[in-house]
């Protein structure tokens, strides 16, 4: 299980290495949605392992307000750019 745990976090490394070398909003936005869902997932996964209902629930809370929070901010950057 441990394996798998560490191959989850080695995954999350790879949108944070392409946040860091392009230079694109809108790119490095995608590299946290990505960043963000992962977590979420590792946070389930470490809930199921440990059989805590109250991890889980903020794994899941984090996975449905997190990218909603992230797809605002992306609508009011692309408002901000037309004006």
């Amino acid at each position: 299980m441990s394996l798998l745990l560490i191959a989850m976090i080695l995954a999350l490394l790879i949108p944070l290495y392409e946040a860091w070398q392009n230079d694109n909003i809108w790119q490095k936005m995608l590299a946290f949605a990505s960043i963000s869902t992962k977590t979420a997932i590792l946070i389930l996964f470490v809930s199921v392992l440990r059989d805590d209902w109250g991890i889980g629930i903020v794994g899941a809370i984090v996975l449905t307000v997190g990218d909603a929070a992230l797809m605002l901010l992306a609508n009011i950057i692309k408002r901000m750019n037309e004006s």
